[in-house]
């Protein structure tokens, strides 16, 4: 059974085109043309910009894709490279990434009301606490009963003058 490449290669030499024409139809770089037409897969970066070389490649050729990319499965699990799927995140995630997260989530429009609720409830409530304070505090309701005791006549107040 032909490799991928050797499938390519026929498939573009049986039309008679160049590697200058594949790359300017397919909008695929010649160097990765020929790497493609080598199998020289270790020149890409990932298995996804393989595939798609390799679908375009063969969609411009007529060939069955379906089948070329099955095959081409087959030949990367062979590989060192790509015989595994990268990993999806290859960090652990901070502190400040779940927090980041968190605030992308955010409904603005209720955050932004529940804090005007919040800040009416402590405006109130610190309202509530200095009346109290100050209510507690108030000289007069502190003083003791008041005692009468009569004294002499000239102890009044003068009138005020006119």
């Amino acid at each position: 059974m032909p490799t991928v490449a050797d499938q390519l290669r026929l498939a573009r030499e049986e039309r008679q085109l160049t590697i200058e024409q594949v790359a300017e139809l397919t909008k695929i770089r010649s160097d990765r043309v020929r790497a493609l037409e080598a199998g020289e897969f270790d020149s890409f970066s990932a298995t996804v910009y393989i595939r798609g070389s390799v679908k375009n490649y063969a969609k411009m050729l007529k060939l069955d894709e379906v089948r070329l990319l099955a095959d081409l499965d087959v030949e990367l699990k062979g590989t060192t490279k790509f015989s595994e799927p990268p990993p999806l995140i290859e960090n652990k995630q901070t502190f400040l990434d779940t927090l980041l997260l968190l605030l992308t989530r955010l409904n603005w429009k209720l955050g932004f009301a529940g804090l005007v609720v919040v800040g009416i409830v402590a405006a109130a409530a610190l309202g509530v606490l200095w009346w109290h304070h100050h209510s507690k505090s108030d000289a007069p309701k502190n003083l003791p009963p008041a005692i009468y005791q009569p004294g002499n006549s000239g102890d009044t107040l003068p009138l005020p003058k006119r």
